[in-house]
């Protein structure tokens, strides 16, 4: 006759427990016990905190949504076919597209710098909040250009939002809304309007932050060279809206660029420039958090996220 073994403790081994290809039966409510998590949704941080040089410079995720048919956005002088194409290659579908709303945060040892604000106050200011700042910490806030995503967050129901900082801008993009009569403008920008500093290209915003002119997705739109112990990097705002669409494909048109042609000729300068030194960027729509480097290839460019090179 077969003997149960009686083992020390009154516990079961593995083994014992597989012998003969026994089994215990499960104990009452066991399959519940650590139940059915909770659909969390999709989600992420909003914010990535980097070195360059002596400058710490953080993206902040102001807000991020899906946009369907991509395709009336992105690609316009190309037939659908080869925008397919592409998208099959990348891997990326082309019902629908993710975007992305990326302020950004330099500080420079003597002043914080923020570089736009996105969609609206309780974003930018929730996105601060989170990496460890808030409004009333900010120095300096620099529009690149005047695009509702870009503005948004200046002014609200309570008011003006960074209410210690000065404002910069290019002058020409001032300028154009000033006299476009648009709403977004009226409301954020105009009630700020004499604490705006009017710049050109190539002009300093603080040490080691310098304005760089790139005309043609609005008419005085600007990008921003980081420069500190040696490191560079490009604030790129909106050269360049999207990894494939337009980095790869700088000739593609932009539905939002208000001239066309002046702004794929800048896009295919800027990366040329950035592939050619091996200069990151920062891109506002790029996937969060938005910071990545160009390589060419073809006649087009390629986009490779940064890893841990701006951690070190």
């Amino acid at each position: 006759m077969h003997k149960t073994k009686t083992l020390s403790h009154g516990k079961l081994s593995r083994r014992d427990l597989m012998i003969g290809g026994a089994t215990l039966p499960l104990i009452a409510g066991a399959s519940k016990a650590f139940g059915a998590a909770e659909m969390m949704g999709v989600g992420g941080t909003r914010f990535n905190r980097m070195k360059l040089g002596g400058f710490e410079v953080t993206t902040l995720l102001a807000g991020t949504r899906a946009v369907e048919d991509p395709k009336n956005i992105f690609g316009l002088n190309v037939d659908g076919s080869e925008f397919d194409a592409v998208s099959a290659e990348a891997n990326i579908p082309t019902d629908v597209a993710q975007f992305f709303f990326t302020p950004t945060v330099v500080n420079t040892g003597t002043e914080l710098i923020l570089f736009d604000t996105g969609l609206n106050p309780a974003g930018i200011t929730r996105a601060l909040a989170d990496a460890g700042y808030n409004a009333d910490q900010i120095d300096v806030v620099v529009i690149t250009h005047m695009h509702g995503d870009h503005i948004g967050g200046l002014y609200g129901d309570g008011g003006e939002t960074f209410k210690n900082a000065r404002y910069v801008t290019g002058s020409a993009e001032f300028d154009f809304w000033a006299k476009a009569e648009n709403e977004r403008f009226e409301v954020k920008v105009r009630p700020l309007a004499d604490k705006f500093a009017m710049i050109g290209d190539g002009v300093s915003v603080a040490s080691g932050v310098t304005a760089m002119g790139a005309f043609g997705h609005t008419p005085g739109h600007m990008t921003y060279r980081l420069e500190s112990n040696g490191q560079q990097l490009v604030l790129g705002a909106d050269f360049a809206n999207h990894y494939v669409w337009s980095v790869a494909h700088p000739d593609w048109e932009v539905r939002f660029d208000m001239d066309k042609s002046a702004a794929a000729a800048t896009r295919r300068k800027m990366l040329d420039m950035m592939a050619a030194d091996n200069i990151p960027f920062i891109g506002y729509h790029m996937p969060f958090p938005g910071v990545g480097y160009v390589e060419t290839r073809g006649d087009g460019f390629h986009y490779v996220p940064a890893s841990y090179q701006l951690m070190l």
